[in-house]
């Protein structure tokens, strides 16, 4: 989120537009690279409601059974603020039983759910909605229901979910973005991460005059004779839940390809010539991804940005777009060292997650780092691919003031937990020291492509991440990562000096036990590979205390000289 949330960030800027709101992507306002303000989340988790529990675990009665087709039919009414609904849910049994687990926000009425003929009853519990079938279903049966639902949405969240807002001219603008609230905050599905469904139709009918843009394909629009017409969009590739969005506005649009790739943008009529030179920047950004990562993802669904009320938002294929057609973010230096001037954040950063986030996705909540760090280490990967290493490790040392390190990456699976912001920043620094562990950039960059491509549609777990480096590198990299991922703190270098004329006793302190990584120190032009444990070891060192440094350029460590 931005993330960008899919890729977000939480501060508003003083610097925008009534218009323009909320903020995504990365926690704080970017100035002079400050430390960013401590959240609530950075601290502690926050405690977990019931539903919290009901939509973070993968129980029983979402288990059995696995999401094959959604077809999203809703009808919107911006006078009203209301909206009117069905969602045709199609999946297969995993294992006999005669309930499954959906869910919906309490703020939304459910009009009925039906299986052919037959009338469902259901059970409500919070967010939850627990369907019963009059039969056991049985392994390996295709089931089809109908989720009929009306209503007022609730808007929450950094984002709002669902708003229901107007323009710069007052014209209706109305956008989705609900990464962290959920999706089922104003649609009824499968609201969890492990499961993506495989296909989708999204069919939204608007008063004539507005535009939706919603993810994958454009495929008709159709006036429907009351006043309303109807756009419909087909998904041709597994989409998380979150990422399902639309946008309903007074839209220009124009297109453009690369390659065989469709590209459309979508902006307001006042905004459509500033936006043509900022949005050329995603060619180049597709092309710096492609080159370290393989083909877009979803070339059937084309590449879509569309001008939103915040700053942005990763979803999928509809990418939302709120930078003020500015570079940097929001017009700001984001990591403070000269860099980020050079390219619109939003759009290099949001548009990373079509590849970390939404083709390689996370189980759970407690994994987004497998969405956030990833897509900030590739933001410094576009800065390489643009303008060379010695900028993407500047780009990348912008982060270090970010981190906070009051608690793991990882949150609690299994509660719909949020993680720390770290997961941006010291995800990045993370994967950057292990590029150094590895120690061979050829290496690094096959190793990076082919774990995407490995795990490209599918929902994995830090784990999976980790066997992949350790089988690929033949390294044992799990007390790295864990250290990284699992504990607040990251490895510390020790250093003694006096002990004997010409040496210095060095050794980790770190939470993993069997901590254990490469390190360059000494001086600048003059640096000398160390294999540090959580032992003590020496080493001959003629120089004096101040001249000893540890490379962290390369490396995201503390050092400790005594």
């Amino acid at each position: 989120m931005m993330a960008c949330a899919g890729g977000l960030l939480a501060a508003q800027s003083t610097q925008q537009p009534a218009h323009q709101n909320s903020e995504k992507s990365n926690p704080n306002t970017a100035s002079e690279n400050p430390k960013p303000r401590v959240r609530p989340v950075d601290v502690a988790p926050a405690l977990p409601t019931r539903f919290d529990f009901l939509r973070g675990a993968y129980g029983e009665y979402r288990a059995n059974n696995d999401l094959l087709y959604y077809h999203l039919d809703i009808r919107v009414d911006p006078e009203q603020k209301f909206i009117l609904g069905k969602n045709t849910i199609r999946f297969r049994m995993l294992k006999a039983g005669a309930r499954i687990q959906l869910d919906l926000n309490e703020a939304l009425a459910i009009d009925r759910i039906v299986w052919g003929e037959t009338e469902l009853k259901y059970e409500r519990d919070t967010g939850a909605v627990f369907v019963d079938f009059p039969r056991t279903l049985k392994v390996g049966e295709l089931v089809t229901i109908d989720f009929y639902y009306s209503g007022h949405p609730a808007e929450t969240g950094r984002f709002g979910a669902f708003t229901f807002k107007k323009d710069a001219a007052g014209r209706t603008w109305i956008n989705t973005a609900c990464e962290e609230s959920g999706a089922s905050m104003w649609w009824p599905n499968k609201d969890q991460w492990h499961d993506e469904v495989e296909q989708m139709d999204i069919s939204v009918a608007v008063p004539i005059g507005l535009t939706d843009v919603s993810n994958g394909k454009f495929a008709a629009k159709t006036d429907l004779g009351d006043g309303y017409t109807r756009w419909d969009w087909h998904v041709s590739y597994p989409i998380n839940n979150y990422d399902v969005s639309l946008n309903i506005g007074a839209y220009e649009h124009y297109s453009d390809k690369l390659g065989d790739l469709a590209l459309d943008f979508y902006v307001l009529p006042e905004d459509l010539e500033k936006s043509k030179p900022q949005f050329a920047q995603a060619k180049g950004m597709l092309e710096a991804y492609q080159h370290y990562f393989g083909a877009y993802p979803f070339a059937k669904d084309g590449y879509k940005l569309i001008e939103a009320p915040y700053s942005g938002m990763e979803h999928q294929s509809a990418v939302t777009y709120g930078n003020l057609f500015e570079n940097g973010y929001l017009g700001k230096d984001w990591t403070g060292v000269g860099i980020s001037p050079r390219f619109d954040f939003i759009i290099i950063h949001e548009s990373g997650h079509e590849w970390f986030g939404n083709a390689v996705s996370a189980r759970d909540k407690a994994d987004m780092w497998i969405h956030e760090g990833w897509t900030t280490y590739l933001e410094s990967l576009y800065v390489e691919y643009r303008w060379g290493k010695e900028d993407a490790l500047k780009y990348l040392s912008g982060y270090r003031p970010k981190v906070h390190s009051l608690r793991p990456i990882m949150a609690e699976r299994g509660v719909n937990a949020d993680p720390t912001e770290d997961q941006y920043f010291k995800g990045a620094l993370m994967l950057n020291t292990l590029r150094s562990v590895v120690g061979d950039d050829a290496k690094w960059f096959a190793l990076i492509r082919g774990l995407y491509q490995q795990y490209k549609y599918q929902n994995i777990l830090t784990e999976d991440v980790v066997a992949y480096f350790n089988q690929h590198t033949g390294m044992n990299l799990t007390p790295i990562c864990n250290q990284y991922l699992r504990h607040a703190a990251i490895p510390r270098l020790e250093v003694l000096f006096g002990e004997a004329a010409g040496t210095v006793m060095y050794k980790w302190n770190a939470d993993e036990p069997e901590f254990a990584m490469p390190v360059r120190v000494g001086m600048a032009g003059q640096w000398r590979l160390l294999q540090p444990t959580t032992q003590w070891q020496s080493m001959r060192w003629d120089g004096t205390r101040e001249d000893f440094q540890v490379d962290l350029d390369h490396y995201y460590v503390d050092l400790n000289k005594q």
